[in-house]
């Protein structure tokens, strides 16, 4: 039982040194954009492929969203009783469709 305690009580030590010198491992790090430039020339092509694949995802990801969040204003519910789903989905995007070409372009100043 006290060999358990010295245990626990040298690993919490040891956990509380990390953590506080984990912050001041942190702030030597170089500042703004030389970080990320050196973080991109320090990549492997794999690691860059996988950076490229998550910012893919990602677009999509957001575009999905906005394309929904779109349909939703229009009057489609994702939830909810789904008897007539696809003429609710089609009658959305067709509200969708009449709101944005009825919206005026931007004017352009020249």
């Amino acid at each position: 039982m006290v060999q358990f305690r010295a245990v626990s009580a040298a690993l919490v030590a040891a956990l509380g040194l990390v953590l506080i010198e984990a912050p001041t491992a942190m702030a030597q790090q170089p500042a703004g954009g030389d970080q990320a430039s050196a973080s991109m020339s320090a990549s492997t092509p794999k690691q860059i492929a996988k950076a490229q694949r998550k910012a893919a995802r990602k677009a999509r990801r957001e575009k999905k969203n906005a394309e929904l969040k779109v349909l939703e204003q229009n009057g489609y519910k994702e939830s909810g009783r789904q008897d007539n789903y696809p003429q609710n989905l089609t009658d959305a995007e067709r509200k969708a469709a009449a709101s944005k070409q009825a919206a005026p372009a931007p004017a352009s100043s020249q």
